[in-house]
């Protein structure tokens, strides 16, 4: 993300909007409209429309980034076969002698369908009354790999990513289900995409909590690629005495046919607090990205609250908090002790310099809101070095049984002084997850630090090298992103994140040279070799660290190394334990249908979602 003035005051300085701009009404058609010469203009009727104008504001700010990869990568690419064109056989698969074969302990794989599908951005809860029983979202895309029809079409080219969700009664040792056609949706969540009941081309962006009885919720995100509507989800899931989950039917939350309004990027907590006044009650928060109804230039991105006093069953209305803060995204919701319920995001006012971590709270049930608090200015991450994946500063937060509070996100830092970077294209800078803490209720907050000390001062592993005449690059500080934050009934805070801490050799694929849907798999002709960043995942108590990847992870897997979610997850239960959740790319498994695509079985690394869980 941008490091100079910040990204998200551009379009709006430039259009002259300062105040929140009322819903527009849908323009007719899909075409572009022209109001002037020389003025850009943007197609907001499709997601890729909505991308670019907000590219155009900053090419380092991004709707989520599962949004992103969904519109890209889901049609077909020139160049590509007619799909049920009959199985093929790839010339090259890309892989690499550093990739692993298999999740390795500590963690353990968390989906369990067998084909190869990605699963990706995961985030995780603990039952509050049950240690045992652990819920992970995924963006699950395992609908483009089921092997079945409807008529003449592959599922798998109907298919799309979807909300998935798998479970564990056993403290995340094991967990449940495959899901294997429309007929057999496993833990998919129904009622939002077409091939589970709904709508929606797509649906994704996870975020799960329980209340204080053992309902979980999901939030999630239900859109078309290319036509407007768009809409915010929750759903409730239930368990019964087995331990088997079921989700009910999804509440839309400020669903929309407005091409000049786009939901995205929520996250959900419920108040789980048996003494609260607010017992229950359900939170939901969400980007509004609003984009001008004449030109479709990006204006605005505002952060919007709702809340459930009913399990999720009907919602208030849609409250715009922490203005004058509108340029934001990655909004974070926690619930203290006592019921008080603070929101933390990446943010900005119009006239700010850098962006900062905000922070509002409501002590009435969500019924009003505090002004922001500003816990700390940040220069955005830029994407990791020799890594082609997206990447952002969003925060991650918790309230501790104390009432203190914990927040985590990451900035670009100095090699050398360890604060802010002055400028990321002069060099000497890396990505740091840093955390800062708050004492009385988010009044002050500590100056942010290093999650990870001495891991942040180190330098990356090379490791393979040479190879194809490449190499190992100069030293380079390991990068840490993509925090999470959990504390534990006893007061114990646990942290994690992402540590790009190897780099490796990686021979590309030179034709195509931008994967296209079957490219991902068939590499026709081998290019070059170059540096690749791997990534391993860490976890600290504050006072000592453990790795918990046990073969670092090579993010140039299937989905082209520019996507592996928008953030990483961590939850602790009643008794003690953390249970960490991250996206791998180390099982390798067998692939026949991708995208409408039939292959001959091959074997491929791809996306999975990891879990580990213990306590130090």
């Amino acid at each position: 993300m941008a490091s100079g003035p910040l990204r998200y005051r551009i379009r709006a300085a430039l259009t002259g909007a300062a105040i929140l701009l009322p819903m527009f009404a849908a323009s007719a058609g899909s075409q572009p409209i022209t109001v002037g010469a020389g003025s850009p203009t943007f197609d907001i009727n499709t997601l890729k429309g909505k991308q670019a104008a907000v590219r155009a504001a900053s090419p380092n700010l991004h709707i989520s980034a599962f949004v992103q990869d969904d519109w890209a990568t889901t049609d077909a690419t020139p160049g590509d076969p007619t799909p049920t064109s009959g199985p093929i056989t790839p010339t090259h698969v890309l892989s690499s002698p550093w990739d692993g074969t298999n999740i390795a302990a500590p963690g353990v794989t968390v989906n369990q369908d067998a084909h190869a599908a990605p699963q990706n951005e995961t985030a995780i809860a603990v039952d509050p009354n049950n240690p045992n029983r652990v819920v992970v979202g995924t963006n699950d895309y395992v609908s483009r790999t089921w092997d079945c029809f409807v008529g003449t079409t592959p599922c798998s080219q109907l298919g799309d990513g979807y909300s998935g969700t798998d479970y564990s009664n056993d403290g995340g040792a094991t967990w449940c289900c495959t899901s294997s056609d429309p007929s057999h949706l496993g833990t998919l969540i129904p009622g939002v995409t077409r091939l589970a009941g709904g709508t929606y081309d797509a649906a994704g962006d996870p975020a799960v909590t329980f209340d204080s009885r053992g309902n979980v919720f999901y939030a999630g995100l239900g859109f078309n690629r290319t036509s407007a509507p768009n809409t915010v989800t929750l759903s409730r899931g239930t368990f019964d005495g087995a331990g088997a989950l079921t989700w009910g039917a999804p509440t839309f939350i400020n669903p929309t046919t407005s091409p000049s309004t786009f939901n995205d990027k929520e996250w959900v907590v419920a108040d789980s607090n048996v003494t609260s006044p607010f017992r229950d009650r359900v939170y939901v928060t969400w980007t509004r990205f609003i984009f001008s109804a004449g030109t479709g230039a990006y204006v605005q991105s505002p952060i919007f609250e709702v809340h459930s006093s009913d399990g999720g069953a009907t919602f208030t209305a849609p409250q715009l908090i922490g203005a004058p803060v509108l340029y934001g995204q990655g909004s974070r919701p926690v619930v203290g002790p006592d019921g008080t319920v603070y929101v933390f995001w990446d943010g900005s006012t119009r006239a700010a310099a850098l962006d900062s971590i905000y922070m509002v709270k409501s002590t009435d049930g969500g019924e009003t809101w505090s002004s922001p608090t500003q816990v700390s200015e940040l220069v955005d991450i830029i994407p990791v070095k020799y890594a082609k994946f997206r990447v952002n500063s969003f925060p991650a937060a918790a309230a501790a049984p104390d009432g203190s509070l914990h927040v985590a996100w990451s900035s670009l830092t100095s090699d050398a002084t360890g604060g802010l970077c002055p400028n990321a294209t002069n060099g000497g800078c890396h990505s740091v997850a840093v955390f800062s803490q708050s004492s009385d209720g988010g009044a002050t907050w500590s100056p942010p630090g290093p999650i990870f000390g001495a891991l942040d001062a180190s330098n990356r592993n090379a490791v393979g090298y040479p190879a194809g005449g490449l190499i190992a690059p100069p030293p380079r500080r390991v990068d840490t992103f993509w925090p999470g934050v959990a504390v534990t009934p006893g007061g114990k805070v646990y942290m994690s994140a992402y540590a790009a801490d190897v780099d490796s050799p990686w021979q590309t694929c030179a034709t195509p040279a931008t994967p296209t849907v079957v490219g991902r798999i068939n590499c026709l002709a081998l290019g070059p070799y170059v540096h690749n960043a791997r990534l391993d995942y860490y976890v600290t108590n504050m006072s000592s660290t453990q790795k918990v990847t046990g073969n670092p992870i090579n993010t140039r897997s299937q989905f082209g190394g520019g996507f592996i979610g928008d953030y990483t997850g961590l939850a602790a239960g009643s008794d003690g334990r953390y249970h960490a959740t991250w996206t791998d790319t180390n099982n390798k498994q067998s692939v026949t249908w991708f995208y409408g695509y039939q292959f001959v079985p091959t074997d491929i690394n791809q996306e999975d979602a990891a879990v580990a869980s213990g306590s130090f």
